[in-house]
């Protein structure tokens, strides 16, 4: 499970420190590859390097990003051949709907409202972490 990256795609660093510790209280030891806006995630995935980066296995995405929006962010994705079918979790504070309706039409694979209560966080994380990196199959990546 350890060599499965994950790529945590949040711009408040309190909600990175809290999910970074979260994964570490759950014994997720995966490396985590930090973006810290919409324009650094899509670098990474989709830019002109983004060959030699490790594909992540997940990417847990915030929505309210700086540069560019975390919707913005998942239209892309999707639109790309070579990240179309990696697995995005959106991780958000948003209790908009209209944030839900969009992220599934636009092909999220799971929303999850980040819980205020850190002890309910570490458990939605551990069971984000058990499905996420050990029961689900991932398909073959395209590089």
């Amino acid at each position: 499970m350890s060599n499965r990256i994950i790529l945590l795609v949040e711009d408040n660093p309190d909600d990175e420190a809290l999910t970074l510790r979260a994964l570490k209280k759950n014994n997720i030891m995966n490396q985590v590859v930090i973006a810290h806006d919409g324009a650094e995630a899509l670098d990474y995935l989709l830019g002109p390097n983004s060959d030699t980066n490790p594909v992540p296995q997940v990417i847990l995405l915030d929505l309210k990003l700086p540069k560019i929006d975390g919707l913005e962010v998942l239209r892309r994705l999707r639109a790309d051949e070579r990240t179309r079918l990696l697995p995005v979790i959106i991780l958000t504070s948003s209790r908009e709907e209209q944030d839900l309706l969009n992220s599934y039409h636009l092909g999220a694979n799971s929303y999850i409202r980040k819980p205020v209560d850190f002890n309910q966080f570490i458990a939605a994380v551990q069971q984000l972490g058990l499905y996420w990196l050990v029961l689900n199959e991932f398909p073959p990546t395209r590089r």
